[in-house]
């Protein structure tokens, strides 16, 4: 009883700390606006959040977030898929070296491929447009892929083996023996990229700066500025921001743990 005591308080205190930024933003968004600096209790009250839904198109970043994430968690698990599907038919040296790649591209800094990245999405004509915050985003797809190969390369090769004397193509060995083994790693990988590309900053601010455009998260900024003065309302915004994605990581949590206790156990 000591010994578990002895690792779960710490585990706790660091817990609060953590999450005590959060707790405070969601219990001040729901203060008057003029008790907002006011220590002690205070009467609850939803105006912060009728002023950022009215004077702000929170309805309208969140929905670019949205569209953003899924394109981008989408398109990453079909690359990473792929890739680690395809790596099972090469040979040694040639998976070293396919793997050394994407090592090394987990090295580089995004922030390096942001110019050349920019660049191309003008020319194209992608500015504030969704392809523009979706299709640059997938230059990080390398985390992704190695954790795929790690749930890929643990399937049994009798498994594999024996769908191909059964005449199965390769097409259809992956759609219907890899995909359905792989179901819990495709939803670990996947909320991990959603989380990842929902808290994404740089490259919207940069391809999307219109205000009807960009994403929560810039869009957040934009509010910061036009109401600097009242941070009641942006208090709102920031929990109406961090709902969606605490919400599907409280739901999934245990698939994420488990996908990937499963694969380290193999």
């Amino acid at each position: 009883m000591r010994a578990e005591l002895c690792w779960h308080a710490p585990l706790a205190i660091t817990g609060l700390g953590v999450s005590f930024p959060l707790i405070w933003t969601l219990l001040t968004s729901f203060r008057a606006p003029n008790a907002i600096f006011e220590i002690g209790p205070s009467p609850v009250s939803a105006a912060n959040y009728l002023d950022a839904l009215t004077l702000f198109p929170i309805g309208r970043l969140l929905l670019n977030s949205l569209v953003t994430a899924l394109g981008v968690t989408a398109a990453q698990l079909l690359v990473a898929v792929l890739a680690a599907y395809a790596m099972l038919s090469l040979g040694v040296r040639s998976r070293r070296l396919v793997l050394g790649a994407v090592t090394v591209s987990l090295i580089v800094p995004l922030q390096a491929m942001v110019i050349p990245q920019f660049l191309i999405a003008t020319g194209l004509g992608w500015r504030d447009t969704y392809p523009g915050l979706i299709v640059p985003q997938l230059a990080s797809c390398g985390l992704a892929v190695l954790l795929m190969w790690e749930h890929v390369r643990s399937l049994p090769a009798d498994l594999l083996g024996a769908a191909a004397i059964d005449g199965a193509r390769p097409a259809e060995t992956l759609w219907y023996v890899v995909l359905p083994q792989l179901r819990p790693a495709l939803g670990a990988v996947g909320i991990l990229v959603f989380i990842t590309t929902w808290n994404e900053y740089l490259w919207p601010a940069l391809v999307a700066p219109s205000p009807e455009n960009t994403t929560i998260q810039q869009g957040l900024a934009l509010f910061d500025n036009q109401e600097g003065g009242n941070p009641g309302p942006l208090l709102a915004a920031s929990v109406l921001a961090c709902a969606p994605v605490i919400a599907v990581y409280a739901v999934f949590s245990r698939r994420i743990t488990a996908a990937f206790l499963r694969a380290g156990r193999r």
